[in-house]
């Protein structure tokens, strides 16, 4: 992992040492992001990014002076970010108010999640931060054949791809006239993907049935499991392995008789420093799993097939990549790849 940060690194560096692209952007400029028209004068100069992995996109641009406030947090930076992320105010770990966002007088709002800044924003919708002259940006990967009109993590109509947040490395690039940065990001990262799918390859998961559990209101009640076209989705169709949810809903909360009835192979739990929920602590979903009548029966518990994944990869975010990594790994640990 160091090597592969090392080389992120020193990739980002040479970026910044590169001549200026020729390809800047003119201003104004108009973009098209999630049915909003939103027009830019000029590279904003003051970002509140709502959601860690909107902000790990802007530090990998070299954005993070522009930072005048971050929130929504499940756990620890990117480690190259370390020092920059500590000079930057912590608006909340989970949901800012309205109040403490406008404070920061930003001009732009940039988030990760729709159910924060939209038509139903918990943090406040786009046009009352549009009322005060403050644009918006939503990342694609929330909306892109993808619907949040219930107020909970929304129903995803396709299959994730790393598409979309390349999409968003592009957009936010040019918003910022950092277009060499964004080309060079983009780069290290497509290499970083076509790597880590080479590296599976001869070790599919010859459609293992997998479960993805980021977390649960309460431990024993149903849990929130990923659905079939999130970004674990894309993560199981890299390797070969099959999910045992067929819902299009992003994390449905799913009932563990439900998921004994698929009896999984592989369970695969979200690590995070987060604890908003009674589920959030990773040994507390081990111990529910080995301990509970129903759970400790899986063949997945029986064999301590647990692959502990950074929650952040579960996310549509450029840790995706990271989540394909480990996986294969797990399964290659377990004896179970080809």
């Amino acid at each position: 992992m160091r090597q592969i940060l090392a080389a992120m690194t020193f990739a980002f560096g040479l970026a910044g040492l590169a001549a200026p692209s020729l390809a800047a952007t003119h201003y104004p400029l108009t973009v098209s992001n999630c049915g909003h028209q939103v027009t830019f004068q000029k590279a904003p100069a003051r970002i509140v990014s709502i959601g860690q992995g909107m902000t790990e996109i802007l530090f990998s641009l070299g954005l993070a002076d522009k930072i005048a406030g971050t929130a929504v947090w499940v756990g620890p930076v990117l480690p190259q970010y370390a020092e920059a992320n500590s000079k930057i105010k912590r608006l909340a770990d989970n949901d800012p108010s309205f109040e403490s966002v406008v404070g920061q007088e930003p001009d732009l709002v940039a988030a990760e999640f729709e159910w924060h800044v939209g038509a139903q924003g918990s943090v406040g919708k786009r046009e009352q931060f549009k009322d005060l002259g403050i644009n918006t940006y939503l990342a694609p990967a929330d909306c892109v054949a993808k619907v949040n009109t219930d107020g909970g993590d929304g129903v995803r109509g396709e299959l994730f791809t790393m598409d979309l947040i390349y999409r968003e490395i592009a957009e936010l690039s040019e918003i910022f006239d950092v277009k060499d940065r964004g080309d060079a990001l983009i780069s290290a990262l497509k290499k970083r993907e076509a790597d880590a799918v080479a590296s599976i390859s001869g070790a599919s998961g010859k459609n293992l049935p997998v479960v993805f559990w980021f977390s649960s209101k309460e431990v024993s009640g149903d849990a929130f499991i990923a659905g079939k076209n999130s970004a674990p989705a894309y993560i199981l169709k890299t390797i070969g392995a099959k999910n045992v949810v067929t819902t299009e809903e992003e994390w449905p909360l799913v009932g563990w008789e439900t998921i004994a009835q698929a009896n999984p192979a592989v369970i695969v739990l979200a690590t995070m420093d987060r604890r908003r929920y009674a589920a959030d602590d990773p040994k507390v979903k081990v111990d529910f799993l080995e301990n509970d009548p129903v759970t400790k029966e899986l063949d997945a518990v029986k064999n301590k097939h647990f692959v502990m994944m950074d929650a952040q990869s579960m996310n549509p975010t450029i840790r995706t990549i990271d989540g394909i990594e480990t996986l294969a790994n797990g399964i290659k640990s377990f004896g179970l790849a080809q």
